[in-house]
Protein backbone atom coordinates (compact mmCIF):
# COMPACT_ATOMS: atom_id res chain seq x y z
CA UNK A 1 0.00 0.00 0.00
CA UNK A 2 1.25 3.09 -0.62
CA UNK A 3 2.67 5.76 2.03
CA UNK A 4 -0.53 7.77 3.07
CA UNK A 5 2.16 11.00 2.95
CA UNK A 6 3.40 10.36 -0.43
CA UNK A 7 -0.19 9.88 -1.97
CA UNK A 8 -1.18 13.64 0.03
CA UNK A 9 1.94 14.98 -1.90
CA UNK A 10 0.90 13.62 -4.99
CA UNK A 11 -2.60 14.51 -4.54
CA UNK A 12 -1.62 18.17 -3.51
CA UNK A 13 1.09 18.36 -6.01
CA UNK A 14 -1.14 22.19 -7.52
CA UNK A 15 -1.23 23.16 -3.21
CA UNK A 16 2.73 22.76 -2.82
CA UNK A 17 3.55 24.87 -6.45
CA UNK A 18 0.62 27.63 -5.28
CA UNK A 19 1.93 28.10 -1.44
CA UNK A 20 5.68 27.80 -2.64
CA UNK A 21 5.21 30.66 -5.80
CA UNK A 22 3.55 32.95 -3.03
CA UNK A 23 6.49 32.34 -0.31
CA UNK A 24 8.89 33.29 -3.09
CA UNK A 25 6.61 36.47 -4.64
CA UNK A 26 6.62 37.64 -1.46
CA UNK A 27 10.42 37.20 -0.89
CA UNK A 28 11.63 38.33 -4.30
CA UNK A 29 8.98 40.94 -5.73
CA UNK A 30 11.37 41.50 -8.78
CA UNK A 31 11.70 38.07 -10.19
CA UNK A 32 9.89 37.24 -13.24
CA UNK A 33 6.88 35.14 -12.07
CA UNK A 34 6.58 33.94 -15.21
CA UNK A 35 10.01 31.98 -14.82
CA UNK A 36 9.65 31.78 -11.39
CA UNK A 37 6.02 29.49 -11.71
CA UNK A 38 7.78 27.36 -14.37
CA UNK A 39 10.93 26.67 -12.68
CA UNK A 40 9.19 26.05 -9.30
CA UNK A 41 7.14 23.51 -10.78
CA UNK A 42 9.37 21.65 -12.58
CA UNK A 43 11.26 21.35 -9.22
CA UNK A 44 8.08 19.78 -8.13
CA UNK A 45 7.20 17.44 -10.15
CA UNK A 46 10.67 16.12 -10.03
CA UNK A 47 10.74 15.80 -6.26
CA UNK A 48 7.36 14.97 -5.69
CA UNK A 49 7.51 12.13 -8.33
CA UNK A 50 10.81 10.75 -6.79
CA UNK A 51 9.13 9.95 -3.66
CA UNK A 52 8.26 6.50 -2.76
CA UNK A 53 8.40 4.20 0.25
CA UNK A 54 12.39 3.19 -0.80
CA UNK A 55 13.64 6.96 -1.37
CA UNK A 56 11.95 8.44 1.43
CA UNK A 57 14.03 6.63 3.91
CA UNK A 58 17.53 7.65 1.92
CA UNK A 59 18.13 10.70 1.41
CA UNK A 60 20.49 10.24 -1.30
CA UNK A 61 18.71 7.99 -3.33
CA UNK A 62 19.32 7.49 -6.95
CA UNK A 63 15.40 8.31 -7.74
CA UNK A 64 16.16 12.05 -6.68
CA UNK A 65 19.02 12.46 -9.07
CA UNK A 66 16.49 14.74 -11.35
CA UNK A 67 15.39 16.74 -8.74
CA UNK A 68 18.82 17.22 -8.20
CA UNK A 69 19.64 18.39 -11.72
CA UNK A 70 16.47 20.65 -11.59
CA UNK A 71 17.59 22.12 -8.59
CA UNK A 72 21.37 22.98 -9.53
CA UNK A 73 20.20 24.41 -13.14
CA UNK A 74 17.92 26.60 -11.16
CA UNK A 75 20.56 27.40 -8.17
CA UNK A 76 23.14 27.86 -11.46
CA UNK A 77 20.55 30.47 -12.87
CA UNK A 78 19.99 32.32 -10.16
CA UNK A 79 23.55 32.65 -9.39
CA UNK A 80 24.22 34.81 -12.86
CA UNK A 81 21.05 36.54 -12.49
CA UNK A 82 22.15 38.31 -9.57
CA UNK A 83 20.83 36.65 -6.31
CA UNK A 84 22.82 36.62 -2.89
CA UNK A 85 23.63 33.09 -1.62
CA UNK A 86 21.04 33.86 0.92
CA UNK A 87 18.28 34.20 -1.51
CA UNK A 88 19.12 31.02 -3.53
CA UNK A 89 18.87 28.85 0.40
CA UNK A 90 15.85 30.60 0.94
CA UNK A 91 14.22 29.55 -2.19
CA UNK A 92 14.26 26.15 -1.20
CA UNK A 93 13.69 26.43 2.31
CA UNK A 94 10.68 27.79 1.27
CA UNK A 95 9.69 24.57 -1.03
CA UNK A 96 10.58 22.39 2.22
CA UNK A 97 7.75 25.46 4.36
CA UNK A 98 5.10 24.78 1.54
CA UNK A 99 5.34 20.81 1.62
CA UNK A 100 5.32 20.69 5.27
CA UNK A 101 2.20 23.09 5.08
CA UNK A 102 0.57 20.48 3.02
CA UNK A 103 1.33 17.69 4.76
CA UNK A 104 0.10 19.33 7.83
CA UNK A 105 -3.14 20.27 6.22
CA UNK A 106 -4.05 16.75 4.52
CA UNK A 107 -2.16 14.65 6.97
CA UNK A 108 -4.68 13.41 9.92
CA UNK A 109 -2.44 10.73 11.68
CA UNK A 110 -0.41 12.80 14.02
CA UNK A 111 2.56 9.91 14.30
CA UNK A 112 2.84 9.36 10.44
CA UNK A 113 3.06 13.38 10.03
CA UNK A 114 6.08 13.74 12.14
CA UNK A 115 7.68 10.91 11.25
CA UNK A 116 7.58 11.68 7.58
CA UNK A 117 8.10 15.49 8.10
CA UNK A 118 11.49 14.70 9.04
CA UNK A 119 12.26 12.15 6.48
CA UNK A 120 11.46 14.79 3.75
CA UNK A 121 13.18 17.72 5.66
CA UNK A 122 16.42 15.48 6.16
CA UNK A 123 15.79 14.78 1.98
CA UNK A 124 15.74 18.84 1.42
CA UNK A 125 18.49 19.96 3.65
CA UNK A 126 20.78 17.69 2.09
CA UNK A 127 19.21 19.42 -1.48
CA UNK A 128 20.03 22.42 0.43
CA UNK A 129 23.61 22.10 -0.24
CA UNK A 130 23.30 21.65 -3.63
CA UNK A 131 21.64 25.52 -4.20
CA UNK A 132 24.96 26.51 -2.87
CA UNK A 133 27.45 24.37 -4.87
CA UNK A 134 25.18 25.77 -7.80
CA UNK A 135 25.48 28.84 -6.49
CA UNK A 136 29.10 28.81 -6.59
CA UNK A 137 29.30 27.29 -9.81
CA UNK A 138 27.39 30.05 -11.47
CA UNK A 139 29.29 32.65 -9.85
CA UNK A 140 32.28 31.32 -11.22
CA UNK A 141 31.45 31.08 -14.96
CA UNK A 142 29.81 34.24 -14.79
CA UNK A 143 33.56 35.86 -13.00
CA UNK A 144 35.18 33.59 -15.81
CA UNK A 145 33.17 34.89 -18.52
CA UNK A 146 33.81 38.35 -17.91
CA UNK A 147 37.19 37.98 -16.83
CA UNK A 148 37.38 37.03 -20.88
CA UNK A 149 35.49 40.13 -21.84
CA UNK A 150 37.66 42.54 -19.75
CA UNK A 151 41.04 40.67 -21.04
CA UNK A 152 39.65 41.38 -24.90
CA UNK A 153 38.64 44.68 -24.07
CA UNK A 154 42.01 45.68 -22.17
CA UNK A 155 44.32 44.21 -24.81
CA UNK A 156 43.23 46.33 -27.91
CA UNK A 157 45.47 45.93 -31.22
CA UNK A 158 45.44 49.93 -32.71
CA UNK A 159 46.56 50.20 -36.47
CA UNK A 160 48.26 53.72 -35.83
CA UNK A 161 49.70 53.92 -39.21
CA UNK A 162 49.64 51.89 -42.63
CA UNK A 163 52.64 49.54 -41.09
CA UNK A 164 52.43 50.14 -37.76
CA UNK A 165 50.06 48.76 -35.20
CA UNK A 166 50.55 49.45 -31.22
CA UNK A 167 49.31 47.41 -28.11
CA UNK A 168 48.56 49.28 -24.96
CA UNK A 169 48.70 46.85 -22.47
CA UNK A 170 46.88 47.61 -19.11
CA UNK A 171 47.09 45.70 -15.77
CA UNK A 172 49.27 42.78 -15.04
CA UNK A 173 50.83 40.24 -17.73
CA UNK A 174 49.89 36.50 -16.42
CA UNK A 175 50.73 33.65 -18.53
CA UNK A 176 47.25 33.30 -19.95
CA UNK A 177 46.45 36.94 -20.66
CA UNK A 178 49.90 37.03 -22.09
CA UNK A 179 48.45 34.25 -24.52
CA UNK A 180 45.55 36.58 -25.23
CA UNK A 181 48.21 39.27 -25.86
CA UNK A 182 50.36 37.32 -28.76
CA UNK A 183 47.26 35.99 -30.06
CA UNK A 184 45.61 39.30 -30.88
CA UNK A 185 48.91 41.16 -31.95
CA UNK A 186 49.52 38.56 -34.28
CA UNK A 187 46.28 38.24 -36.03
CA UNK A 188 46.53 42.27 -36.52
CA UNK A 189 50.04 41.65 -38.14
CA UNK A 190 48.74 39.50 -40.33
CA UNK A 191 45.78 40.90 -41.37
CA UNK A 192 47.06 44.26 -41.82
CA UNK A 193 50.61 43.68 -43.39
CA UNK A 194 52.07 45.22 -40.68
CA UNK A 195 56.14 45.21 -40.21
CA UNK A 196 56.25 47.07 -36.66
CA UNK A 197 54.22 46.11 -33.75
CA UNK A 198 54.86 48.66 -30.40
CA UNK A 199 54.01 47.28 -27.08
CA UNK A 200 53.13 49.84 -24.63
CA UNK A 201 53.48 49.04 -21.29
CA UNK A 202 52.68 52.28 -19.30
CA UNK A 203 49.46 50.60 -18.05
CA UNK A 204 51.29 47.88 -16.43
CA UNK A 205 51.73 48.82 -12.53
CA UNK A 206 54.92 46.45 -12.54
CA UNK A 207 57.35 44.81 -14.14
CA UNK A 208 58.80 41.64 -12.42
CA UNK A 209 61.20 38.29 -14.27
CA UNK A 210 58.01 36.51 -15.40
CA UNK A 211 56.01 40.04 -16.58
CA UNK A 212 59.58 40.19 -18.64
CA UNK A 213 59.31 36.68 -19.83
CA UNK A 214 56.25 37.03 -21.77
CA UNK A 215 57.10 40.43 -23.25
CA UNK A 216 60.38 38.67 -24.32
CA UNK A 217 58.07 35.65 -25.81
CA UNK A 218 55.42 38.40 -27.31
CA UNK A 219 58.53 39.80 -28.93
CA UNK A 220 59.69 36.83 -30.79
CA UNK A 221 56.54 35.93 -31.83
CA UNK A 222 56.43 38.69 -33.24
CA UNK A 223 59.77 38.88 -35.07
CA UNK A 224 58.87 35.16 -36.06
CA UNK A 225 56.24 36.66 -38.64
CA UNK A 226 58.93 39.31 -39.85
CA UNK A 227 57.75 42.08 -37.77
CA UNK A 228 59.85 43.90 -35.94
CA UNK A 229 58.40 45.02 -32.02
CA UNK A 230 59.17 48.24 -29.69
CA UNK A 231 58.29 48.19 -26.19
CA UNK A 232 57.89 51.90 -25.19
CA UNK A 233 56.33 53.21 -21.65
CA UNK A 234 59.44 51.87 -19.78
CA UNK A 235 59.07 54.39 -16.66
CA UNK A 236 62.60 55.27 -14.60
CA UNK A 237 61.47 52.74 -11.75
CA UNK A 238 60.53 50.30 -14.48
CA UNK A 239 64.02 50.51 -15.96
CA UNK A 240 65.80 50.28 -12.29
CA UNK A 241 63.79 47.04 -11.78
CA UNK A 242 64.87 45.53 -14.67
CA UNK A 243 68.07 46.62 -14.43
CA UNK A 244 68.39 44.93 -10.52
CA UNK A 245 66.73 41.79 -11.53
CA UNK A 246 68.85 41.19 -14.65
CA UNK A 247 66.57 40.88 -17.38
CA UNK A 248 67.72 41.04 -20.47
CA UNK A 249 66.48 43.64 -22.58
CA UNK A 250 69.32 44.77 -24.90
CA UNK A 251 68.50 43.08 -28.06
CA UNK A 252 65.12 44.78 -28.04
CA UNK A 253 63.89 48.61 -29.02
CA UNK A 254 62.62 50.55 -25.43
CA UNK A 255 61.19 53.65 -25.04
CA UNK A 256 59.96 55.96 -22.66
CA UNK A 257 56.74 56.75 -24.28
CA UNK A 258 54.30 55.92 -27.15
CA UNK A 259 55.34 59.58 -28.76
CA UNK A 260 59.09 58.19 -28.86
CA UNK A 261 58.03 54.36 -29.98
CA UNK A 262 56.00 56.03 -32.41
CA UNK A 263 58.93 58.47 -33.81
CA UNK A 264 61.44 55.63 -33.93
CA UNK A 265 58.77 53.28 -36.19
CA UNK A 266 58.52 56.57 -38.08
CA UNK A 267 62.05 56.33 -38.97
CA UNK A 268 62.92 52.68 -39.41
CA UNK A 269 59.72 52.88 -42.14
CA UNK A 270 61.36 55.48 -43.28
CA UNK A 271 58.15 57.95 -43.11
CA UNK A 272 58.81 61.73 -42.70
CA UNK A 273 56.01 63.67 -40.75
CA UNK A 274 55.84 67.10 -40.85
CA UNK A 275 54.17 70.37 -39.20
CA UNK A 276 52.01 71.88 -41.45
CA UNK A 277 51.37 75.13 -38.81
CA UNK A 278 55.26 75.78 -39.05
Amino acid sequence: MENNTIAVLRDNKKQVLDLWVDMQTSEDSYFNAEDQNADSQELVEAFVNALDADTLENKDAIGFDKAKEVLMGISVSRAKQGFSPRETGIYLFSFKEAILKTLYDNVSDPVALHADSLKISRILDNMAILTFEGFIKGREELISRQTDEITEISTPVIRVWDGIVALPIIGTLDSSRTQVVMESLLQQIVETGSTIAILDISGVPAVDTLVAQHLIKTVSATRLLGAECIISGIRPEIAQIVVHLGIDLSNIITKSTLASALQTAFAMLQIQVSNKRQ
